[in-house]
C-alpha cells in the first residue's frame, strides 16, 4: 500500500468532519442567539457547541492541515510551478482557518453569556464555509488554471 493514498484517505475523512463541524455550528449559533441567556435551552447550546468545536471541529482541522502539508510533501514542487490552482486552494483553507478560529470567538462568548450577534447573523456567516469549499474542490478536481 502506497503511504500517499492512505494519508489522501485520512485527509479526506479530516475535511469532511471539519466541514461538518463548520456547517453545523454557525447553524447552532443561529438558535442559541434566540434563546435567553441563562436559559435551560441556552445552556445546553453552551455545552453541544463546546463539545463540537473541542472533541470534532479542532481535532479533524489539525489532521486536514497535518495531512495536507504532508501531500504536499509528496508532490514534485516544479510541478506546482504556475499552479494557480494550488495557490487559490491554499489561500482558500487558509480562510476556512481564519472562519474555524471565528467560530471559536463567538463560542467562547456564548460560553459567557457575551454574545452581541443576531440569529441572523449567524444564518449568513453559515454560508462562507460552502463558498470556500467550492472554490476548493473545483481547484482540486477541475484545477481551471
Amino acid at each position: 500500500m502506497e503511504p500517499e493514498l492512505i494519508i489522501k484517505a485520512v485527509h479526506v475523512m479530516a475535511v469532511i468532519s471539519w466541514m461538518a463541524g463548520l456547517f453545523y455550528l454557525p447553524r447552532l449559533f443561529v438558535y442559541h442567539a434566540d434563546s435567553p441567556v441563562g436559559s435551560r435551552g441556552s445552556e445546553t447550546f453552551k455545552v453541544m457547541e463546546r463539545r463540537l468545536l473541542k472533541a470534532i471541529m479542532v481535532p479533524s482541522m489539525v489532521v486536514t492541515w497535518l495531512t495536507g502539508l504532508s501531500l504536499l510533501w509528496f508532490q514534485d514542487f516544479t510541478q506546482l510551478d504556475g499552479a494557480w490552482w494550488m495557490w487559490i486552494k491554499i489561500v482558500a483553507v487558509v480562510a476556512m482557518t481564519g472562519f474555524h478560529f471565528r467560530l471559536g470567538y463567538h463560542q467562547h462568548a456564548f460560553a459567557a453569556d457575551r454574545n452581541g450577534y443576531s440569529g441572523r447573523y449567524f444564518r449568513f456567516i453559515n454560508e462562507v464555509p460552502t463558498v470556500l469549499m467550492m472554490v476548493i474542490v473545483v481547484m482540486v478536481i477541475v484545477r481551471p488554471f
